[in-house]
């Protein structure tokens, strides 16, 4: 490619010729292919050290322009986190765009919670991918250097390593955050349905507390192993209505709660203190919410009222114009209230 020739000198992220990444992948083989979205395949590959890597590979419609390109790597290579997805290095020719990542044995958090994965993850596992994926977004948000919103906070993009360590994925699409005064940038809305900050889809204006919100909504994806929308019905709205403080079991959640949660009997006061702090991080209007910090904090202290020890080693869908006017809340139009098929 043009480019190849002013590719970024980076510490910490290497230059991947076309050809190793080609040979690595068994020439982009479909059975190497591990996950598609947007932006084009993810392909598994192992390199001739015997290391297995991820390659991420632009297709055609989603390249960056050099310059961006460019920006995002030297972006990523500054990024260093054990609760984020590591960067390895990157490919610049033949018209090709690859970004190569550390690969993660063991999925995604969906895959797990949805069966398919094999993974039993019981409460005290759930607990600590929460406070994992919490502070990678923290990181994200407060210690990176320009501070970086996600804008597609979801289960899929939370990664498990062979320790089942969570790691954030799929930052590479986010937004940096202006070094504006009113701490937003206006953009145009991206993330995913289920998962979008409602107040973010109407007002454009993104802040950190939009990733908070999509957290929220993973914590409740973590209580009942549902999809956020599932059969028309949206998973805040289901558990604000069902939700009963004074119901001893499960806080009125007993019928939508993951029955492999209920089978690893988890503390009741852990479990309610958990419900809580998702539903403060789904509260309709972001200042309510609290910083993905405070949420780090405040699962610390749950893992830690459990007795289990929190030093242990333990794809992003295009802007969308959902057709909603902008006045409604976007989950009320979205769904119907007597959640019929």
């Amino acid at each position: 490619g043009k480019y190849s020739g002013d590719a970024p000198q980076l510490k910490g992220a290497r230059y991947f010729p076309y050809y190793e990444l080609k040979n690595c992948t068994n020439n982009f083989s479909e059975h190497n292919e591990i996950g598609a979205g947007g932006y084009g395949k993810v392909y598994r590959g192992l390199l001739p050290d015997g290391h297995q890597v991820a390659i991420k590979r632009a297709q055609q419609g989603s390249m960056q322009g050099g310059l961006e390109f460019k920006t995002e790597i030297e972006l990523l290579s500054r990024v260093h986190h054990k609760n984020l997805v590591g960067l390895l290095g990157f490919c610049f020719e033949h018209g090709e765009q690859m970004l190569v990542y550390e690969y993660m044995p063991n999925g995604s958090l969906k895959e797990s919670l949805c069966g398919k994965s094999g993974i039993h993850l019981d409460w005290k596992r759930r607990l600590r991918i929460a406070f994992g994926s919490a502070r990678g977004l923290a990181y994200l948000h407060e210690l990176a250097n320009p501070p970086i919103i996600h804008r597609d906070v979801k289960s899929t993009n939370i990664l498990l390593d062979e320790n089942l360590t969570a790691k954030v994925a799929d930052f590479g699409l986010c937004k940096l955050v202006s070094d504006s005064a009113k701490g937003h940038v206006s953009t145009q809305v991206k993330g995913t349905l289920g998962y979008l900050d409602p107040e973010y889809y109407m007002t454009q204006q993104l802040t950190e507390k939009s990733d908070v919100y999509s957290f929220g909504v993973v914590m409740l994806e973590l209580i009942t192993a549902k999809q956020p929308i599932e059969k028309g019905k949206y998973i805040v709205r289901e558990v604000r209505t069902m939700m009963d403080k004074n119901d001893e079991e499960f806080f009125g959640l007993s019928a939508i709660v993951d029955p492999v949660i209920k089978s690893s009997s988890p503390n009741q006061a852990s479990f309610g203190k958990f419900l809580e702090l998702a539903m403060r991080c789904v509260e309709e209007s972001a200042p309510d919410r609290p910083t993905m910090s405070e949420v780090v904090k405040e699962i610390e202290a749950i893992l830690q009222n459990d007795g289990i020890n929190t030093s242990s080693t333990s794809t992003s869908s295009s802007a969308m114009d959902f057709g909603i006017p902008k006045g409604r809340n976007l989950y009320d139009a979205l769904t119907r209230k007597d959640g019929a098929d």
